[in-house]
């Protein structure tokens, strides 16, 4: 590291503030592309575990891996992360918005790790997150090791994930729209040329390395028609439709998980559920994109193998059944495995139910008569309608199939079905399900940019303390020597606990305060009137500049627990939003 670190000190000296974000783009990108191929390379090794136990009569083996690497990514994460390993877009873009774009160190090897064991002994999770909070957690800590500013530690957070993104499907157009679209909502232009820069290093790592064998990657079979334009328009409402099924269950068995405390337990629980969803539907066994590709191959009834069903399942109409029931159960085995203990994103399950759905959709307009579509096709174009409707990425989602088929012979349809997911998800849904976890993180929602800029926003740094506090038992004469010391017109008053038990304005008071023959009569608890609203010390600042709207305030109380800390001003919102604003133009 030592051999590393001293020249780049050295270069940090010779090179300009930009030349330096550019060459430290390039070291994130590599760095990134080279762990996220180590990590596809990991899961292929440990995969071949369970691929022994495949070709073997006894399936069952197979289908207790999953259980297996749930388990030992519980244990690594207690052992050696003390705990601690936050999971999914959200915590970035929250690590962006509040915590200065500073990650744990620990994070550059725990999502590798977990991820590792977790998809490479059979959870049906993707690589494509982890992936993401590793090359995002190495960007950070790159910017933190050479004191680079917060804005350039933000750029270079992004140049990881783009990287991570473009390494995982030899994708760097998407890999940059990824980050445009889901972590830097307000990125300048002058951040495009690292990102670009990262992404095509990234990319350039596993297109070196990587051989076709372990990545995705499909060859285009049949060209675009426009005849088949209305049945596009349909598949893409449909794949919205889909999406939100897909959201759903996840958070109804999230919620469900929730309520065990014992993390043992929990993974116990899911482990049998996945054990019973793998012995009845085998593709549901880790990623699943050997599931897409035999759909892709047209060849569904190899899916069959292992499964219990297999003796009973001999007819089309039967084998379009089981991949109808693949587009739910993956979706449920997703969010088990994540919700048990495991580690991994909803980017892979979101490929795998998109190319379930569109061999299903075109398979059975075929067998109606009425059309002949392209199943190959319709395959592939719905999974960029299902990401998009996941992920709310409807860039990031057509591109990345435009890349991985190729070319742009389908980006027609592609545009049309992830755009039309989008709509429709957005009806029940304004928010993705990283936007609404990311909602919860900052008790704020996040739908628009004023509301996201206004989250970066600290409660905690804009209270005011030089207001003077005053007894509620004092007296007017004990008041008015309190005045006299201050320079402003309102005073809190506060009981021996502290607590805030209302206000004192100096414009109500001014005709009797130097009435003398009421200074030792008069008591302050006679003189204090109700606040007119009060803030909470952990209240979002949407709702406190709400407040400060319904009650034509410029300043309010704040508490925390009931005890008086300070008073928040209405202009010094309006002055950090102006910061923030600048700061990201």
């Amino acid at each position: 590291m030592q051999l590393i670190h001293r020249p780049l000190l050295l270069l940090k000296s010779r090179l300009s503030d930009k030349n330096f974000l550019i060459a430290s783009s390039i070291l994130v990108g590599l760095t990134s592309g080279l762990l996220a191929v180590v990590l596809k390379y990991a899961v292929h090794l440990m995969g071949r575990l369970p691929s022994i136990a495949k070709g073997s009569d006894e399936f069952a083996i197979v289908a207790v891996f999953p259980f297996v690497g749930i388990i030992l990514a519980i244990y690594f994460t207690r052992r050696y992360l003390k705990g601690y390993l936050n999971k999914g877009s959200a915590a970035i873009v929250y690590a962006i918005l509040k915590k200065s774009s500073l990650i744990r160190f620990t994070e550059c090897y725990g999502h590798l790790a977990t991820s590792a064991l977790t998809v490479g002994l059979g959870g049906s999770l993707g690589l494509e997150s982890p992936m993401v909070s590793t090359g995002s957690a190495i960007g950070s800590n790159y910017a933190r090791t050479y004191q680079l500013s917060y804005k350039e530690r933000t750029v270079l957070l992004g140049c990881g994930a783009a990287a991570g993104i473009a390494a995982a499907f030899n994708s760097p157009v998407a890999g940059v729209l990824f980050v445009i679209e889901v972590l830097l909502t307000d990125i300048s232009a002058s951040s495009f040329i690292p990102l670009i820069i990262s992404a095509a290093c990234g990319a350039l790592v596993s297109k070196i390395i990587l051989s076709e064998g372990i990545t995705l990657a499909f060859t285009l079979q049949q060209p675009f028609n426009y005849y088949n334009v209305p049945f596009y328009v349909l598949l893409g409402i449909v794949c919205g439709l889909v999406s939100i099924v897909y959201r759903r269950i996840f958070h109804g068995i999230e919620v469900q998980f929730e309520t065990i405390n014992n993390r043992w337990l929990k993974a116990i629980i899911g482990g049998l559920i996945l054990f019973m969803l793998i012995m009845i539907f085998p593709p549901l066994f880790g990623e699943g994109y050997e599931g897409v590709k035999l759909l892709e191959l047209r060849n569904p009834e190899r899916m069959l193998h292992g499964s219990l069903l297999a003796g009973f399942i001999k007819s089309e109409p039967a084998i379009l059944t089981f991949v109808g029931l693949l587009v739910i159960f993956k979706a449920v085995a997703a969010a088990v495995t994540l919700s048990s203990g495991g580690n991994g994103g909803s980017f892979a399950p979101s490929l795998v139910i998109g190319s379930y759905l569109g061999f299903l959709f075109s398979r059975i307009a075929n067998l109606t008569k009425l059309t002949t579509l392209p199943v190959s096709n319709f395959t592939i174009v719905a999974m960029a309608g299902i990401l998009s409707g996941i992920f709310y990425a409807p860039l990031t989602a057509i591109f990345l199939i435009a890349e991985i088929t190729g070319g742009y012979g389908l980006i027609i349809p592609l545009m049309i079905v992830s755009s039309l997911s989008l709509v429709t998800v957005h009806l029940f849904e304004p928010l993705s399900m990283e936007g609404k976890k990311l909602s919860t993180l900052l008790k704020l929602t996040v739908e628009t940019k004023d509301k996201l800029l206004l989250s970066r926003i600290d409660l905690h740094e804009l209270v005011e303390t030089t207001f003077a506090p005053v007894d509620v038992n004092a007296s007017l004469k004990d008041l008015v020597s309190q005045i006299a010391s201050s320079s402003r017109n309102m005073f809190p008053v506060i009981d021996d606990d502290h607590k805030l038990v209302g206000l004192i304005y100096l414009d109500q008071i001014r005709r009797i305060m130097f009435d003398q023959s009421k200074y030792e009569t008069t008591t302050v608890r006679q003189l204090m009137v109700k606040p007119p609203a009060i803030v909470e010390l952990n209240d979002n600042i949407y709702e406190v500049l709400s407040r400060f709207e319904s009650t034509g305030q410029w300043n309010l109380p704040v508490i925390d627990n009931g005890r008086y800390m300070g008073f928040l001003s209405k202009s010094t919102i309006l002055s950090r939003y102006r910061k923030e604003l600048m700061d990201v133009s």
